[in-house]
């Protein structure tokens, strides 16, 4: 437990799945990692008055609000985290950062690339008065996504020739579910493509030190109307009983594409809401001239290794059981051997980004690589919308603002 007396007080907005997500990683924060400063949760934004105030009590916020622009203007505010809508997310930062206050939003950065550039670019001007701001790309803080990652730094793999990435859900095939806002382009931006394609992405340039340069692809919408809902939060909702009327789905259930890595690299990439069976498998492997390595987030303690420079006779993948106490992120659990899950990938990502913000560094992924991210997508949807004609991802340069 931290000693420290400095403390940052957190103002979030947004209370459903993300922002459960969140309130667990801050309430743990500080019981598991000595950290330079303490976390204080101390004020949560939500639109209804009777919803926001229940969810504070129940996700331990000191207390609530029903206007961002309230809780961005107050003194007493140093963090503004962001579990918003995609359509939200510019306008809640650039306000945040304009106040001097440090921000954390969630992925993806934007809806449009014109968005992430004006967000970017404020960043860089709040950087300067010692502002920080980083983009919740959670997977990168799964310890054996981590030690994935700098098992390719260091050349286990050697030469990276392929890399190849999946995540696939099956929350909506059925055509009954509702039209929530993560099918309305005006609230999503896009997706499957944003939704879970920017995790595969991010992950992958992330592990692979590699950035995507182009791609071609392709995406479907395979039911192209939904019931309205009567009550939506996301990820589920309810439809009344009766006669239903719909509305039509602005987005993407689907999007494959293969793409170029700026160090030589193929890849390939799919993510899809569509895929029956498959509840949240994330799955990346990394192929090099030495050996190969896999990580599966529905086995998300473990890495599959195959080392080609061994002998012949000796050589097949072989699991690597990432809980050991020298292992990224561990030493603060448990044992060897007892294993962590999803939600631990955002006390991570707290951790790292207080130590950051409290010792004046810039944390990671910041807004210029979640812009480059947002470039990835841009690109993506465009090859689609031109029958799958080769698209190079835009230079991701930024001149900050005077």
């Amino acid at each position: 437990m931290s000693t420290t007396d400095k403390e940052l007080r957190v103002g979030m907005v947004g209370y459903a799945f993300m922002g459960a997500a969140h309130s667990q990683a801050w309430r743990t924060v500080n019981r598991v990692f000595d950290l330079p400063a303490r976390a204080r949760m101390a004020l949560i934004c939500g639109r209804d008055t009777t919803k926001v105030a229940d969810a504070a009590d129940r996700l331990g916020w000191d207390a609530s609000t029903t206007d961002w622009r309230d809780l961005i203007n107050r003194d007493d505010i140093d963090v503004v985290d962001i579990c918003t809508p995609g359509d939200s997310h510019a306008e809640i930062a650039l306000a945040a950062l304009a106040a001097g206050k440090h921000v954390l939003c969630e992925k993806p950065l934007a809806n449009t690339v014109a968005e992430a550039r004006a967000m970017t670019a404020a960043a860089d001007v709040a950087r300067a008065a010692g502002v920080r701001s980083m983009c919740g790309f959670n997977y990168r803080r799964v310890p054996a996504v981590t030690m994935m990652r700098q098992m390719v730094a260091d050349g286990r793999l050697g030469v990276i020739r392929h890399v190849r990435a999946t995540y696939l859900q099956d929350w909506i095939v059925d055509p009954q579910f509702p039209l929530v806002w993560r099918l309305q382009k005006d609230r999503a931006g896009s997706g499957a493509l944003g939704d879970i394609g920017a995790h595969i992405i991010d992950l992958t340039q992330f592990v692979t030190g590699q950035r995507i340069s182009g791609v071609s692809a392709v995406t479907e919408t395979f039911v192209k109307e939904r019931p309205l809902p009567a009550e939506s939060s996301g990820l589920a909702a309810t439809v009344d009983g009766g006669s239903v009327p719909t509305g039509p789905v602005t987005v993407d259930d689907a999007a494959v594409f293969v793409a170029r890595l700026d160090g030589g690299a193929l890849g390939t990439y799919e993510a899809s809401r569509f895929a029956t069976g498959r509840k949240n498998a994330l799955r990346v492997e990394i192929n090099g001239s030495l050996g190969s390595v896999v990580f599966d987030l529905e086995r998300l303690n473990e890495l599959e290794f195959y080392d080609a420079t061994r002998p012949t006779v000796e050589q097949g993948f072989s699991r690597i059981l990432v809980t050991e106490g020298e292992h990224p992120y561990m030493s603060a659990w448990w044992p060897p051997g007892h294993i962590i899950g999803y939600e631990h990938s955002f006390t991570h990502e707290m951790r790292d980004f207080i130590e950051a913000v409290a010792t004046g560094v810039d944390p990671t992924p910041s807004f210029a690589d979640a812009l480059q991210v947002q470039l990835v997508l841009d690109a993506v949807a465009r090859s689609a919308e031109l029958g799958s004609s080769w698209a190079e991802v835009e230079p991701a340069l930024v001149t900050a603002a005077a």
